[in-house]
């Protein structure tokens, strides 16, 4: 993964500090040490970046499907359903799905994404909001390896707001915004991208990425960020049933959090820990103040 970064960037500084503190080895490149490393990228206002040298990039569908498959092999049962939002107080003792099931649990966590505010519109409502991120994937030319692995790394751009993956399956190369977008209903918005956005995703191609000026869009589409105030987890009991755990709050680095997030509700909720306070409701505010990016 490649961080770039223009001169005292607070982002970027956190990054490295970060990286640092965790042992995650990176190195430090001035702007001529990008230059050499990367002649595919423009660097024009990028001053240094934080190469990350082991990182990668999740292909998401399919570790939704291996994670699955291999909860189903270890007992679990899968079911292709939707709950209905779950009322009242003390301790739940079933959850209604849609088809008509009626589930009994001890311990119930909804871990919902864009859909937890549905669920619970009344406490999580203003508290986690939904917001439309538009995606494009851009073709490169037939045998140019520039744009992908090993020769081009996934990549974010701070102070311009986008990051994108290398051509990753001969899909294209990835770029989009790394800001939120308008709110948006993850069971009713549009997901048809909009020109804006199209122009903007090319604008920023001819000045970091000269080129692929002229790429062509094979590939895009809608998804939503599921952001709180400060840009950290919610991971805490509702507040007024006692054997339900609310997990969201992503933010739009929920998913690459995945494997630790959800070893850390395990204990939690099979050891009665206690959550850390940055991951409480009470955190959760109703106006954007985010801190943790």
């Amino acid at each position: 993964v490649l961080w770039m970064g223009r001169d005292k960037d607070p982002y970027l500084e956190k990054t490295a500090a970060v990286l640092q503190k965790l042992g995650v080895p990176f190195e430090k490149l001035e702007r001529t040490d990008l230059e050499k490393r990367f002649p595919q990228i423009h660097f024009d206002t990028v001053t240094w970046g934080v190469f990350e040298p082991k990182s990668g990039a999740l292909m998401a569908r399919r570790a939704v499907q291996a994670v699955t498959q291999e909860a189903i092999k270890n007992g679990v049962e899968y079911l292709d359903d939707a709950a209905e939002s779950p009322s009242g107080k003390g301790k739940l003792k079933s959850v209604r799905t849609r088809s008509g099931m009626n589930l009994s649990a001890e311990t119930y966590i909804f871990a919902c994404g864009p859909w937890l505010p549905k669920l619970f519109p009344a406490l999580l409502g203003k508290r986690i909001y939904p917001t439309r991120q538009e995606v494009f994937f851009f073709g490169t030319r037939p045998g140019d390896r520039r744009f992908a692995p090993p020769a081009m790394p996934a990549w974010i751009d701070f102070g311009a707001e986008m990051y994108g993956i290398p051509d990753l399956e001969n899909r294209g190369f990835k770029v989009a915004p790394d800001r939120h977008g308008p709110a948006f209903d993850p069971d009713l918005g549009e997901r048809v991208v909009t020109p804006e956005r199209i122009q903007e995703a090319r604008r920023f191609i001819r000045r970091r990425f000269p080129s692929l000026e002229e790429a062509p869009l094979l590939e895009a589409r809608v998804c939503q960020y599921e952001n709180t105030s400060n840009g950290d987890f919610l991971i805490d009991r509702h507040p007024e049933m006692e054997n339900v755990w609310l997990v969201g709050g992503g933010s739009g680095h929920g998913f690459k959090h995945g494997p630790s997030l959800g070893d850390y509700v395990a204990q939690l909720v099979t050891t009665g820990g206690t959550v850390e306070p940055r991951f409480t409701l009470a955190t959760k505010e109703t106006v954007q103040k985010r801190s943790v990016y």
